[in-house]
């Protein structure tokens, strides 16, 4: 007879449902290292029946340093929001982001290696798709580096930029209020020596298309010319209007030229759950 204290003590070494370990237990015959066995290898087939299951919602587990040295986002991703909100899945992205912060791992690859098999298990528990799919983790290499943090309300969100300058006067606030910017208005690039070729060349291409054939070609080249200069204040983060301007007019390099004329931003990356 399988009791109620071997169901607790199963349950409370594996997580797993109370039936759950009371199936197990019945088919291992009262063997505590058994019942856990098969109840590992029922996470597994569960895990992978679920694997190829959408899971677009979720949320990012951060942590910065308020000094600006350092700074990680982690998008952790589920089936349906109401999975969000449980503590077994809140307590999950904790884990994966104090594993991101204190291992300093390579890559998403060695990241979701190291945890699989709590992955698995909680897939088993909860009965979704669970998934670790991207984590940006930044640190400064000098004081002249400041990294900016800003994380949208809900956790759905999450800017780090890295801002540097040779004359120290930027601070982290300063690389917030970027970050922020990034946050609302999503650039794709920091600047337009970044766009690739081909993107370029398409983008020409389809602004050629919409220009009246019967203009001279000079002038159907300069009105190309300007179309893509607007294109690249749309898609390039240095000549996106600043959305804290008072007046709409000043870029964020202009802005960030009146924080220090040498302040430079290096990098951005922005996360925002579900994003393909």
């Amino acid at each position: 007879m399988i009791t109620s204290t071997a169901v607790k003590e199963l349950r409370d070494k594996t997580n797993a449902g109370m039936m759950d370990c009371k199936k197990a237990l019945e088919e291992a015959k009262g063997n505590i290292d058994q019942a856990i066995e098969i109840l590992r290898k029922k996470g597994l087939s569960i895990a992978q029946k679920k694997s190829g299951r959408l899971a677009h919602e979720g949320i990012l587990g951060t942590h910065y340093n308020d000094n600006g040295k350092l700074g990680l986002i982690v998008e952790v991703n589920c089936e349906t929001d109401f999975v969000v909100k449980t503590d077994d899945f809140q307590k999950f992205v904790t884990q994966a982001t104090d594993l991101v912060h204190n291992k300093a791992p390579k890559n998403i690859e060695e990241l979701q290696s190291s945890l699989q098999e709590t992955v698995t298990s909680l897939i088993a528990k909860i009965g979704e798709n669970i998934q670790v799919r991207r984590f940006a983790r930044w640190e400064a290499k000098s004081p002249q580096e400041k990294i900016g943090f800003y994380l949208h309300a809900g956790s759905k969100i999450g800017v780090l930029t890295l801002v540097s300058d040779k004359d120290s006067k930027v601070d982290v606030n300063a690389a917030k209020e970027i970050a922020m910017h990034i946050a609302a208005m999503h650039p794709k690039y920091v600047r337009r020596e970044e766009v690739p070729a081909e993107v370029v060349a398409k983008e020409k291409e389809i602004q050629a298309a919409n220009v009246d054939p019967k203009k001279p070609a000079a002038i159907r080249e300069k009105i190309v010319e300007g179309k893509l200069g607007k294109f690249y204040s749309e898609v390039c983060l240095e000549e996106q209007v600043f959305v804290k301007d008072p007046e709409g007019k000043k870029t964020v390099r202009d802005w960030l030229k009146s924080q220090s004329p040498n302040a430079r931003i290096e990098k951005f990356a922005r996360l925002q759950v579900g994003e393909t």
